[in-house]
């Protein structure tokens, strides 16, 4: 029987249930190179060279390799393209956006006593923007295969009778039919039963069935399979719409010294904050054959995300100057210690038709947040040896090498059971990684010339769910003596394909992101 619904139940729900995925901790666990343009043009190859803020992002000793205090702010462009292909269908996207990404200090404290090795010490604070969110991903094509429909079932067949249901499920199914699950939104189901469905699950089964999607086979039993009202036989028009915003937020507190101007050693204690927003909206539709029931003709499935927090991680760091013109770094970054809260919505509407014609709307808009509990993230740490060769006045090589374990990534606390299933998927699934950077700059008296390239390998094993990042890099810079004024141009670019949902439909599309950034940067010398 048809269920006419406009389902609107108005609340707030604080939840223990989790539905992070891996994708999340990649995202906060990937750092876009961002400072001043200096560095950027330089492709952030500054592990062994210092004397300029954003370098103690890379290697803290850096800012004992400064003369004289400065004062430094950034203001960057950041153009994103996304060129998806779904199915044969080729769309595009951009975003834009304009900030203030960088600024900060650096004070140099001299030691005036001759007979010391110790030649100055040096306290710094710098903010960076260590990843800008803000993007737009627009995908759409004929699938021939597969519905959303298999989103809903994945969910309202596990624990609830119909397979792929565990057998010892089966024999001991007493719980709840999916009309009841929505009393336990956000919420872990009740005395034990199903200890595998989170509140999450049920969420998703319910918006399935209150929208008409998928329904049981027998309404009389609680334990019924659940087949779905979507007309099989391909040839599903398909769109998804993803638009991200937000920012990985990095505050250093950073103090460093200098061994007979030889040895450079430094500290960072670092301040994270994440405010990330992403919504997407997933649209279907089919012109496949009616039958005398109701047919799903068309549907639109909304889903918002919110999270927030914040987050400690140190580095140390040293630089060798082994002769006048070769440099040596090697540095250290600890995991960041993420604590971050996520909100979460969703809404779904449907249209139905038989031979008859069509039919009223079904409207599963609940409006409920859920406010799950806090959860820990722990990113993997890395380390960066370093190399830079200094022509005198004239001008500089640089290169970077960075070790990164995305596999050791890990969200807390693992005595949760979702927790180890996911961890351990990451283990799985996650890899080690590389990241080269290159940089060079020719003086012309005044006039700076810059140039850079940057590699990371893809955190993924299989290199396709992220692909492999390439940026280039060119600046130019000029010092008027007591300030000095940067410019850079950074292009990257990197495929990926991630699903479109995290099971029972995992169909998505390839997509070529093209980053275009220009960065200025005004520093002054006090």
């Amino acid at each position: 029987m048809k269920k006419y619904l406009l389902f609107l139940l108005t609340s707030l729900t604080f939840s223990t249930a989790q539905s992070q995925e891996i994708a999340d901790a990649v995202r906060y666990s990937q750092d876009n190179l961002t400072g001043t343009a200096r560095f950027r043009a330089l492709g952030g190859a500054f592990g062994a060279l210092g004397g300029d803020l954003s370098s103690i992002n890379v290697n803290p000793a850096g800012s004992a390799v400064f003369s004289n205090n400065q004062v430094t702010l950034t203001l960057s462009n950041f153009n994103n393209k996304n060129n998806s292909n779904y199915f044969n269908t080729n769309t595009s996207s951009k975003e834009n956006s304009f900030d203030m990404n960088q600024t900060g200090g650096v004070f140099i404290f001299k030691n005036h006593d001759t007979n010391s090795n110790w030649k100055k010490f040096s306290i710094s604070i710098n903010y960076e923007k260590t990843n800008n969110f803000d993007n737009s991903v627009f995908s759409a094509g004929i699938n021939e295969y597969n519905s959303i429909d298999g989103y809903f079932l994945s969910y309202a067949n596990f624990g609830n009778g119909g397979a792929p249901v565990p057998q010892e499920y089966v024999n001991t199914n007493t719980g709840e039919s999916i009309p009841d699950l929505y009393s336990f939104l956000g919420n872990s189901l009740p005395n034990g039963q199903y200890p595998n469905m989170t509140g999450f699950a049920a969420q998703q089964a319910m918006m399935g069935y209150q929208g008409y999607i998928i329904n049981a086979i027998d309404d009389t039993n609680n334990n019924s399979p659940y087949v779905s009202n979507v007309t099989q036989g391909g040839n599903y028009y398909q769109e998804n719409n993803i638009y991200t915003n937000g920012y990985n937020g990095k505050l250093s507190f950073n103090a460093a010294t200098s061994y007979k101007d030889k040895l450079y050693i430094g500290l960072n204690l670092n301040s994270h904050f994440v405010d990330f927003t992403k919504s997407s909206s997933f649209y279907e539709s089919n012109t496949n054959t009616l039958s005398n029931d109701y047919t799903v003709r068309e549907l639109r499935f909304n889903n918002n995300l919110y999270t927030y927090g914040s987050g400690f991680s140190f580095q140390l760091g040293a630089i060798a100057k082994v002769t006048n013109e070769v440099r040596l770094g090697l540095a250290y970054e600890s995991p960041t210690w993420f604590r971050l809260t996520d909100e979460f919505s969703q809404s779904l509407t449907a249209v139905s038709k038989n031979i008859s014609g069509e039919l009223p709307a079904d409207v599963v808009n609940p409006n409920v947040i859920n406010y799950y509990a806090p959860y820990k993230l722990q990113t993997p740490e890395k380390v960066t040896l370093s190399f830079g060769y200094v022509f005198g006045k004239t001008g500089l090589i640089s290169i970077d090498y960075t070790l990164k374990n995305y596999s050791n990534t890990k969200f807390k606390p693992e005595s949760d059971s979702y927790f180890r299933d996911i961890n351990n998927q990451m283990s799985n699934t996650l890899a080690s990684t590389g990241e080269l950077r290159i940089g060079a700059e020719y003086k012309i008296k005044a006039l700076s010339i810059r140039g850079g390239y940057r590699f990371e390998e893809s955190p993924y094993k299989n290199s396709l769910t992220i692909g492999d990042f390439n940026s280039y890099s060119a600046g130019l810079g000029y010092n008027f003596g007591a300030c000095r004024l940067d410019f850079a141009y950074v292009y990257g670019e990197r495929t990926s394909q991630q699903s479109f949902f995290n099971q029972g439909f995992t169909d998505g599309a390839k997509t070529t992101t093209k980053n275009n950034n220009a960065v200025a940067t005004l520093t002054f010398e006090l």
